[in-house]
């Protein structure tokens, strides 16, 4: 814990790859051994090095330059504050519904903010972001957890982390779609919101 004046000096760094899927498979790649060749020379260089990678989810219809759209996406400071809108959301008159406010990691329903933790959001999140999509469970372990976490859970601890996300979506729970003997799923919901304002947070290697 740091004392009142004390100098902050630095910690580490981050390095942001401005690369997709698209380019890394061209390559002959994919994002997750560009990650580990990079984490590998990390460690080459300095032994012991502990490190943390995420990958940047953003629309697919998102522009501007890559290593841009990385930075918000993972909520650079100083791309924020260039790209983000300085106006908050002021929901519009009407019978409310559900905001999903991916850049300030929160969800509103019926104007109020919904009790999440941070899991439950991440999990909606995930299904938001792959809208459209059945993901299996097994996609949703490996997406939000990473291999060193102590509390990794089992295909049956996902359905109670729906559950539980579901309780607190009320009367919207149905947003949330199970595909029986698959996973679960988000479609197109007109009472639904989702805000790209700083563009999705990551997915964790």
């Amino acid at each position: 814990m740091s004392t009142p004046h004390e100098r902050p000096i630095p910690k580490g760094f981050a390095l942001y790859v401005g690369l997709d899927e698209i380019q890394a498979a061209e390559r002959g790649l994919d994002l997750g051994k560009v990650v580990e060749a990079l984490k590998k020379l990390t460690n080459e260089l300095v032994p012991g090095t502990e490190t943390y990678a995420a990958v940047a989810l953003a629309p697919a219809s998102s522009r501007g330059r890559q290593v841009d759209l990385v930075r918000l996406a993972l909520q650079e400071p100083s791309a924020v504050a260039k790209y983000r809108p300085e106006d908050d959301f002021e929901p519009s008159d009407g019978d409310g519904g559900v905001v999903v406010d991916i850049s300030r990691k929160r969800v509103l329903i019926d104007y109020q903010a919904a009790p999440l933790t941070f899991k439950e959001f991440e999990l909606l999140q995930f299904l938001v972001v792959h809208k459209g999509m059945t993901i299996s469970r097994e996609e949703i372990i490996q997406a939000l957890w990473r291999e060193d976490d102590i509390d990794i859970p089992n295909e049956r601890t996902i359905d109670v982390h729906v559950r539980r996300l579901r309780s607190k979506l009320g009367r919207f729970e149905d947003i949330v779609r199970t595909v029986r003997g698959v996973g679960y799923r988000y479609d197109q919901h007109a009472d639904v919101t989702v805000m790209h304002a700083g563009t999705p947070s990551p997915d964790l290697f």
